[in-house]
């Protein structure tokens, strides 16, 4: 699709989603983890429902600054970011759903510490773009989206790209030497 035909967020709010349900996560080794998710209609009913529901789990799920279908067992490509508020953020669009986004431009890769809420007791150094343009629709509207970000939030986008992929961030590091025990702060 054109270029032309893609915009920003702009009024979309994730209040048009209307309420959702917190939903329980799954843990790897559940196989909807390793699964890629089916692409969705993202003005059906039950599409939006998911999205709502991603949000409504994140924004419950301390440190959560991104949720896909997967982790809460349904293989399916939609998931909801927000990281407002995080010290590594850079850019940031606020809290947001995208449906069957795909990355169309990588660039600048660093590796960085990632951790999963599908993987509770490990984080990893994996290497990702630190500048990113991700397109994709709008749960709800089906709005066609591209997305210009960087930092923490084109690291957050790509994780949960490769979850409704069937990839967890314990694929991409590049051996045991780069996984330690997730820390516990009190």
């Amino acid at each position: 699709m054109a270029a032309e035909a893609y915009a920003g967020l702009g009024a979309w709010t994730p209040e048009a989603l209307g309420a959702g349900a917190v939903l329980p996560v799954v843990s790897a080794p559940h196989t909807v983890l390793s699964r890629a998710g089916a692409e969705v209609d993202p003005t059906d009913e039950e599409t939006v429902r998911l999205a709502a529901d991603l949000i409504a789990t994140m924004r419950v799920s301390p440190g959560c600054v991104g949720l896909a279908a997967p982790q809460v067992g349904v293989g399916a490509h939609v998931f909801a970011v927000n990281v407002t508020g995080h010290p590594k953020a850079v850019t940031v669009h606020g809290t947001f759903a995208l449906c069957n986004a795909r990355v169309v431009e990588a660039t600048r890769w660093k590796a960085g510490r990632e951790g999963c809420m599908s993987v509770p007791d490990l984080t990893g150094d994996v290497k990702r773009a630190s500048r990113l343009v991700v397109e994709g629709a709008l749960p709800g509207s089906g709005e066609l989206v591209r997305l210009v970000t960087d930092g923490f939030e084109a690291r957050a986008l790509q994780h949960e790209i490769d979850h409704c992929a069937g990839l967890l961030f314990l694929d991409r590091v590049a051996g045991a030497h780069a996984i330690y025990q997730r820390k516990v702060y009190l």
